[in-house]
């Protein structure tokens, strides 16, 4: 009885070390994601602001449809590298958030498989 009890101590113990440390994992993820995002926002508005100020700087139509279009270049080259990285980013927490319960599963297909 006292061997059952110890057994279920410590399965009680390694299912909260598994939570605590995909909990650490998701919080780093959710953090990264985070900063990717700020870091975005900052760097978009600062091109949209610069690109307001040479709008107003442009002499001619001609001028201002070059801005724009430079413009709208970069916007989109730099939301593609946005998405793939924040791509990238949601993956990775995914795989960390889940690494911590492989061993659980592993564990449990063994004793399964007994």
């Amino acid at each position: 009885m006292a061997a059952q009890f110890e057994d279920f101590q410590k399965l009680a113990k390694d299912n909260v070390d598994l939570v605590i440390k995909s909990f650490g994992a998701t919080s780093s993820g959710v953090q990264a994601i985070a900063n990717e995002v700020a870091d975005f926002s900052k760097k978009a508005f600062e091109q949209t602001s610069a690109v307001a100020e040479k709008l107003a700087g442009a002499k001619t139509l001609d001028k201002a449809v070059e801005i724009q279009s430079d413009y709208a270049k970069t916007a989109y080259e730099s939301f593609v590298a946005y998405a793939s990285k924040l791509g990238e980013l949601y993956t990775n927490l995914a795989k960390e958030t889940v690494k911590p319960y492989e061993t659980l599963v592993a564990k449990a297909q063994a004793a399964a498989g007994k």
